[in-house]
């Protein structure tokens, strides 16, 4: 039962009545009807063949009644519409670019850090090393002294 309730969180899914939208968006159901005869917007039909509408159909439903009411007629009301979701379609192609190359940037700055910590473990390993072999010329040469006297 729980699973069936999430679905009422997803902005497609077709839960509000012809009734229930028409009150919500304070127009009339021959409005509605008019945008799905225009094919503007494509509610879900039942099996009886009532409509229901998605809370992103009413948001549709709500710009297109300010464009109208704003004195657009419907094909240009129709054109905003496109163009504003194109804009939002660009918009959330611009974010993701963003954020990957803002992922791309830190797993950048982490390989350079770890660059930089191996670059100093590996001067410091040299380093031993050249101490290591310091010490045995040094051991050599007191020992051929030694082999000598």
């Amino acid at each position: 039962m729980t699973d069936n309730l999430s679905r009422l969180d997803d902005e497609d899914y077709p839960a509000v009545s012809m009734g229930q939208a028409a009150q919500l968006l304070d127009v009339q159901p021959a409005f509605l009807r008019s945008l799905d005869a225009a094919g503007i917007l494509s509610p879900f039909r039942t099996d009886g063949g009532h409509r229901r509408f998605s809370r992103r159909q009413l948001r549709l439903a709500t710009r297109l009644r300010e464009l109208l009411d704003g004195g657009h007629s419907l094909l240009s009301a129709q054109t905003i519409l496109g163009l504003e979701q194109q804009l939002d379609v660009s918009e959330s192609a611009r974010h993701r670019a963003d954020r990957a190359r803002d992922d791309a940037t830190d797993a950048r700055d982490d390989a350079r850090a770890d660059l930089r910590q191996r670059d100093d473990e590996l001067a410091a390993t040299r380093a031993q090393l050249t101490d290591a072999r310091n010490e045995l010329t040094e051991l050599r040469g007191r020992l051929a002294s030694h082999g000598e006297g």
